[in-house]
Order: structure tokens, then sequence, then C-alpha cells
């Protein structure tokens, strides 16, 4: 394996095809951008107290336009393909496949600031109504950001809900030559402590005073922090080192543009400038170190791969309400956005407590992502209100998905639909898609877990494709991609073109582990050696732990996690994914299912039944769903809640859940592949619980713990 270098390179900047196109901005464009922005930034509330000057507006929007690209070889023998240090820089995977010059998120942001000056960028609800905030007016805020960045800064972390604060610290933190961290709202002091303590965080923002709180418990123990800067709500009380947004962009009318400009200049594509921390389930969470090359071909090829438009051709429209945190997100919402031109709206902080909806209404967004669990959440929404609905309207949606689902998996592909499939889209599906605010949506992604046949069934039957991406945090996100071009169900799409993709240690059904190699694989793990080794092999291949298969199209199909693979006592190899799904499908009242085997004799299963949320703080109620409900009374029970279920044993719940996986038995490959003990738990797993990461992804190891009690009581030998 080489060694990691911290070694530079000279000073490129971006294709010099694309620079010597472009002219720089006239006068008269430079004036009025210089006004507009000027009016707008007097009535934005985020701005308020931040008087701005023509001529700093022109210094900011007249830059200079940067000098061409260089000779520089970005794959020079002397620099390795990952480092662990966070001034380290790598040597870029450039080749035929993916020649594509590499250059920086200034040289991004500046093109598109070029391109979309006068568009909208950001939309955000104050006092309930819609503010708007143009791409020059972005451009300006991220500079007065590095400015104040300038200041104290070279690592920053934000812990706050999407918001516009949020994109232009995020941007000012790398214009200003530092590294963006993201940490999960819901994240503990403790996880806080331990990611802020790894980048080395000097600036930490706090979005409310709810986070501020976890901040100041741990301040003490974090040595490199020299301010937290709190932007929604003011500071309880009056602190040192902490700021408001205004203070703190104050902070930066000392620095002279020119000096933002020098650090600018010095940036190059293959430095860190975004680090993403991996969910933890599987130990504690690692630093994934993404170059700015990373960020910046991803945001273009990737989105290209899933059919995102540019603004020139139609300005597309986005709803942000996953965590920023998580690569998905970042790259969907923050990046691509500023790539493309796109209009990115921010939902409100209860968006997943049911308000998502709200919002997705007035926007009306033409492009929208969720993982899994967000689009379950849906489903489950519109079946509760067709439940409550008349006989009329119940029968006619029924039909109207019937006959759509059919005509979707028959002829997917087809332009031409039957008039009774037309006819049914034309009299209910569009009128529940208007409802849903899928309207204009023409593409609905997903990714970052595995999504149930169920669930994929039930959007065809609304005419609502759902196109799959599969990529990590070490992959900068999407490296095979669905869309309107290229789409299988069930499939995680095709390579991003300039990608690559083997499966090694395949078995004789094709499947192997997935190893990925482009410009998308990150720069190594933050002070991890021995991780980034275990992940990149020699030839700088990615070994994501993932299993999976190919078809002769080349789609991608994931079969599981090798780390996930039960192992059983009799040497049975056992994926738990496949049982699991199926034993959902087979029994709509369970809500998560988990397998357990390692080791062990035979396996066994931890079922959770399907329960409403409690709306102030999304925790799982007792209170069973209207489709758990349906189950029931189907079944002969009249349970409405968890607790009847269990503490009665009700008879005729637990007699079809043991039929449901005696049928799922029976189509089990083999004996070692059958489950012979189960349990229902009182409570259905959570992020509250620990038994979900930030993503919902199941933290297998934390429930083995933490149900351990319950798991070796199947195990325990009868005795005589």
């Amino acid at each position: 394996m080489p060694r990691n270098s911290g070694a530079g390179y000279g000073c490129p900047h971006g294709d010099p095809s694309m620079l010597d196109s472009r002219e720089t901005p006239q006068e008269s464009r430079q004036d009025m951008i210089v006004r507009t922005t000027q009016e707008k930034l007097k009535t934005s509330s985020l701005t308020d107290r931040q008087p701005l000057s023509k001529e700093s507006l022109n210094h900011a929007l007249e830059l200079s336009v940067p000098e061409k690209v260089n000779n520089a070889q970005w794959d020079a023998p002397e620099e390795a393909l990952w480092t662990t240090r966070a001034d380290g820089r790598v040597r870029l995977r450039i080749d035929p496949s993916c020649p594509q010059l590499p250059y920086t998120v200034h040289r991004m942001f500046y093109e598109a600031l070029d391109k979309y000056g006068d568009l909208i960028a950001l939309g955000f609800k104050r006092q309930d109504k819609w503010e708007h905030i143009s791409y020059s007016q972005y451009y300006l805020l991220a500079r007065r950001a590095a400015k104040g960045f300038l200041k104290q800064a070279h690592s920053v972390a934000i812990l706050g809900f999407n918001s516009p604060e949020w994109f232009f610290s995020a941007v000012g933190t790398v214009f200003a030559g530092g590294i963006v961290t993201g940490i999960y709202t819901t994240s503990s002091p403790e996880a806080c402590q331990y990611i802020a303590y790894d980048c080395c965080a000097n600036v930490i923002m706090v979005d409310t005073q709810k986070q501020l709180e976890k901040i100041l418990k741990i301040w003490k123990q974090l040595p490199h922090l020299k301010a937290v800067v709190i932007y929604k709500e003011p500071p309880p009380n009056k602190m040192a080192n902490v700021y408001t947004m205004e203070e703190f962009m104050e902070l930066g009318n000392e620095v002279p543009e020119e000096a933002l400009d020098a650090i600018i200049d010095t940036q190059q594509p293959n430095q860190c400038c975004v680090l993403v921390y991996t969910s933890g389930t599987t130990g504690n969470p690692k630093g994934v170190m993404l170059s700015q090359d990373n960020i910046t071909w991803t945001a273009r090829y990737g989105s290209q791969a899933g059919d995102i438009r540019p603004a020139e051709v139609q300005q597309e429209v986005v709803v942000s309400y996953l965590p920023l945190s998580h690569i998905a997100a970042q790259i969907y919402d923050l990046w691509t956005g500023i790539q493309w031109g796109a209009q990115v709206c921010f939902a409100e902080p209860d968006a997943l407590k049911g308000s998502l909806v709200n919002t997705l209404r007035e926007v009306e967004p033409t492009s929208h992502m969720g993982v899994p669990r967000v689009w379950v959440k849906i489903m489950e929404r519109i079946q509760e209100v067709a439940a409550q609905s008349g006989f009329i309207r119940r029968k006619m949606l029924l039909w109207a998905m019937s006959v759509t689902l059919e005509q979707n998996l028959t002829c997917p592909g087809s332009d031409l639909k039957p008039f009774t499939t037309r006819l049914a889209d034309y009299l209910v599906l569009a009128k529940v898609r208007q409802a849903l605010g899928f309207a204009k949506c023409q593409k609905n992604f997903y990714g970052a877990a595995p999504m149930m046949a169920e669930t994929q069934h039930f959007f065809l039957g609304l005419n609502i494709r759902l196109y799959a991406g599969y990529g990590l945090s070490e992959t900068s996100g999407p490296h095979f991609m669905s869309s309107p071009y290229n789409y299988r169900l069930y499939s995680s799409g095709k390579l991003v073109p300039g990608c690559r993709v083997k499966l090694v240690n395949q078995d004789a059904e094709g499947i192997g582990e997935i190893c990925l190699w482009g410009r998308t694989i990150f720069m190594g793990y933050l002070n991890m050696e021995d991780k980034t080794c275990e992940a990149i092999d020699e030839e700088g291949w990615l070994h994501t732990g993932d299993a999976g298969r190919l078809d002769a199209d080349g789609f991608l199909y994931i079969t599981g996690r090798l780390k996930e693979l039960i192992i059983t006592a009799g040497g049975e190899n056992v994926p738990p994914v496949p049982i699991e799904e199926a034993v959902k499908m087979e029994l709509p009242i369970i809500s998560n299912a988990m397998l357990i085997g390692d080791q062990r004799k035979f396996l066994s299963m931890l079922l959770t039944l399907k329960c409403t949320l409690d709306p102030d703080t999304s925790d799982q109620t007792d209170n069973l769903t209207e489709q758990a409900v349906e189950f029931c009374q189907r079944v002969g029970s009249r349970a409405t809640t968890v607790s009847e279920i269990i503490e009665k044993k009700d008879e005729a719940v637990y007699q079809a859940i043991e039929e449901g996986i005696r049928r799922v038995n029976m189509n089990a490959a083999a004996r070692p592949y059958h489950i012979q003990k189960w349990a229902i738990l009182e409570r259905d797993f959570s992020i509250s619980g620990g038994e979900l990461g930030p993503t919902m992804k199941l933290k297998r190891l934390t429930v083995l713990e933490k149900y351990k009690g319950i798991i070796d009581s199947f195990y325990q030998e009868q005795k005589m």
C-alpha cells in the first residue's frame, strides 16, 4: 500500500476550454446585479444589520477570471490515492473513463453565478411567508461567512436543521479553505463531542438554544473550539465567544476582499473540504474525507446520471429536509443545487413529524428524494386516509391503483397507456399526487437503505416511479443511479458514467462483494490509517462490504451486507435481509423484523408492530396504525394497541403471525433458513430507542445487546 503524502500541486482551477469560452461580465450586467442584490439584501431577514456598500458588492462580483489551468498532472505518481491527514493531498483517479479536468467548489459556484445569478437559489419561510435568496445574494453571503471564518476557523461543524444559514456557512467554510462537518441534530452531547473533537472544530454553528446547550456541556472537552454561532434563536444570555449570526458576519468585515481572494486562488481540487461522519452502526463514527474534486465531479456527473436538469433547460425545484450531515442530502440539496442552478426550498424542522406534505404542496418540487422510511410513512398515511374514506372513494382508488400497477409492471417502458389506465390517472391518481405535492414531480429518488417490494408496488400504483441510487459516504453519494432512462424495478440503477465496479469472490449466483473505483472515491478516513487500508486496496478500489450482483445490462442489485451475514453453528451462510423482507411482505402488521442466528443452532426473529407516531416527539406510541388494526380485524382480533396483543398474548394475532412465518419457511431454500422462534417487542425500533441510526438504518449490534435477554431465551435448553 503506498504511503500517504502531504505534498501539494500547482494551482489549476478548471477546464481551460471552459474558462476561455467565458467573457468577463459587462459593466451593465454588474450594475444590475449590484442594484438588485442591494435591494433584496435590505429586505432580507437573513441579512439584517449587515450594510453592504456598492464597492464591496462590485469587488465580490467582479472577481477576475481565474487563470487558466496549468499542465499539472493530477495523477502524478508522487501522490498517493489516499491520505488520513486533514491537510493531505491525493492523486485523483483521472483516466480515459473520466478525463474531465478537476476544479474547485469556488470555480463551480463562480460558473453558476455567471449563469444563474438572478435566479432564486434558496427559499425559506419566515412567519408563515416564503422569502427568497438569489444566487448572487447566496454567493455574497457565503463570502461574508468565509471572511468571518478566516478570523478564527479552519474546521467548522454545523449542528442545525436545513436552512440558508447551513448552506452559506458550509460554502463559506470551503471558500475560506476550511473543512465543513455536519452533525446530526438528534445527536447526544457525547456524540457531538466525539465528532467535534475528532474534526478539531474551531467554530460550531447551532440553530437553537437546545443545540447550544449540548455544546456548552462539552465545551471544556473541546480544546480547539474558539467560538459558537447561534443563528435561529438568540442566546439565552450574553456569553463569551458565543455569537449571533449577525455578530459573527460583522467580524469578517475587518478582512479585506483581497485576503479571501488570495485564499481562494491557492485552493486545489485534491484537498479536503468536507467531512461526513458515518452513522456508527458498527462502532465509532468514521470521518470520511471528501475532496473538492469529489464534490464538484459528483455534483455534476452523478446528478446528470439521475437526469437532473440545468436551469437553462428547466430550473429544478427541490425540498430540503433530510439531514445535511448525511452525504445523500448534502450532495443532492447543497452541491448539486449550485452546479445546476436549482431552487432549494427548506422544509420546517418538524418535516418528518408531519409538516413535510404541507411544504411539498406549497413548493411543488420537480424532483424529490426520500429514504425508504419516508416513502413508507407517506404510503401508510395514504392507506389511513383511504381506510377512513367512503366506500365508493376507497373502491375507486383501489381500482385506479390496480390497473395502473398492472400496466407499470407489464409494460414498464411504454409511453402508450391503455384507455383505462389514462382514465384512472385522470379521475383519481392525478388528484392523489397533487394532494401529496407531487403534481409537477418528474423524478422521485430513494437511497441509503433497501426498499421493500410492497412500497415500490404501492407507488407504481400511484404512477410514481421510485428511482434508486447506490453509493456510500465513501463514494461522495451516488456511484450507481436510476433515472427515467435507466430504470429496472428492484435494481439500484447503472454506473454513473466515468465510474467503475467489480464484484470479488462471486458465488455460483454471481453475487460478490461490490468494489468501486472512480472520481467519487473518498480521500480516506480522518486519522484512521488502519480503517482506510481496510477500505481501499493497493490498486485504489474501495471495498464496500456490500454484496450484490450485476445483470447482463449492468443494473446492480444489492443483496445485503457482508458483515450482516449470519453464519450459523452448522456453518450455513444466511443473508438476513431477504428473509426479513419476506416476513414483512407476508405480514403487513410487521414494522421491523430482525433475524438472529449467528453462531446459533437455528434462526430466530425479533418483530415489532406498526404503530402511530407521537406528533410532538415522533416517538412510537402504543397505538396500532390503521393498516395494523385492519390486519387484526381480518384475523379475528379486536386489538388496537401493541400492549393488548402482548399482555393478553392475543391468540388470533399470534396464530396469524405463526402462519405467516410458516409460509415464509416453506419458500426458504433449505431447512437451515427456517425461522424457528420469534417474539414481538413492546416498542417499535426508533432513533431515540437506539435501534435505528440517523438515516433509519438498523443498528444490529445495538439490538442484539438491548434485547439480549429475549434472544438468549430462544436458545435456552429445555430442562427435563
